[in-house]
């Protein structure tokens, strides 16, 4: 995975400093009422909505049970993935990901960022995904990003293909529970996902690290889409800071469960009533890790910004307006090259 930099080493910012507290975790919501016709209810279902909105508020992270989702599906893919990062590097290289189409496999070597102790593999839901052909605001052209051509293991398209599709399932329920959360019509958030949306899938591979007291899983960052679903393996390491107290608290595997989070757009859009929450992976020393998150994101031309519902006299909109694709193209390019500076964030679209 690279060698480690000693500028790195001496970097206490970006060193995990803070040991998380074994407390009790992100809350627990049981999906029953809107998966299982046997027990749905109208009284369940509103019980249901409280819940999702209170850890919406609370923690800007929450495990479903019970959401429906194929468990033969789910460890046919992990081991279809499994494969695939078994693979040599040069094999693995051969779907590598370039500053064109900035889709398909990377590692710490790609992107030369030894902070981030990991390689990974990104496959679009919608094939071709439509994106700005750059972040230039006067740019108008689109370019098109395809997925690249999986050889090995010979069913792993496939597969990721049926996955990809129950991901959509339970992500439009979701984010009808998360509308009406807000006192919104269940149905709100579905026309910026209906045509052209820029989702995707990622296949994450932690390998033993030699230095888990200098690097990180993944550094703490926030997600800037609108929903992830991860589904991560019995190891763990996920960590989410807490915002009572902005400690960290590690995320503890549930089996069969998936680990859901608001991303920024849901920020903007819900005008901070929720909140994108910082997380991070761990890096372990002897145990290689395996996540696959799922990320669920708005058409390119959406332009983002406070919901018309969300905002009045007295809560006026706290943020301007982007285009999703233009902020998607942006972050994307900048992960791909070291960067100088920060790379783009929701609070440069902060109002004073």
């Amino acid at each position: 995975m690279g060698e480690v930099d000693p500028a790195f080493i001496q970097d206490p910012e970006h060193r995990p400093k803070l040991s998380p507290i074994q407390v009790e975790g992100i809350p627990t919501i049981d999906l029953s009422p809107i998966t299982n016709q046997t027990v749905s209810n109208l009284s369940s279902i509103e019980s249901l909505v409280k819940e999702i909105g209170s850890a919406c508020k609370e923690w800007g992270f929450f495990q479903v049970i019970n959401h429906g989702v194929s468990l033969t599906l789910r460890q046919r893919l992990d081991k279809a993935s499994r494969m695939f990062f078994a693979q040599t590097l040069q094999e693995k290289k051969k779907v590598s990901r370039d500053e064109i189409s900035l889709i398909g496999y990377y590692d710490t070597e790609l992107t030369k960022n030894v902070r981030d102790w990991k390689e990974v593999f990104d496959f679009l839901a919608k094939e071709p995904t439509f994106i700005p052909a750059s972040s230039d605001e006067h740019d108008d052209r689109l370019i098109q990003w395809t997925n690249a051509s999986l050889e090995y293991p010979s069913n792993f398209r496939n597969l990721i293909e049926e996955y990809i599709e129950e991901m959509e399932k339970l992500s439009f329920k979701l984010m009808e529970l998360i509308a009406m959360s807000l006192g919104l019509e269940a149905k709100r958030f579905e026309e910026f996902f209906m045509k052209d949306q820029t989702s995707f899938i990622r296949f994450n591979h932690y390998p033993p690290c030699p230095y888990p007291h200098l690097a990180l899983g993944v550094g703490r960052h926030k997600d800037a889409g609108a929903l992830t679903i991860l589904a991560q393996d019995e190891v763990g390491g996920l960590e989410v800071k807490r915002k009572a107290d902005q400690e960290w608290v590690p995320v503890k595997p549930t089996p069969d469960a998936y680990i859901i989070n608001v991303g920024d757009i849901i920020q903007v859009w819900s005008n901070d009533l929720y909140e994108s929450v910082e997380h991070r992976v761990m890096v372990n020393s002897d145990k290689e890790r395996f996540s696959i998150p799922f990320f669920f994101n708005p058409a390119h031309d959406t332009e983002v910004k406070p919901l018309e519902e969300m905002t009045n006299e007295e809560n006026p909109s706290k943020y301007r307006a982007y285009k999703w694709g233009k902020f998607l193209v942006h972050r994307k390019g900048s992960n791909f090259k070291k960067q100088n500076e920060e790379n783009i964030q929701i609070y440069h679209y902060k109002i004073a």
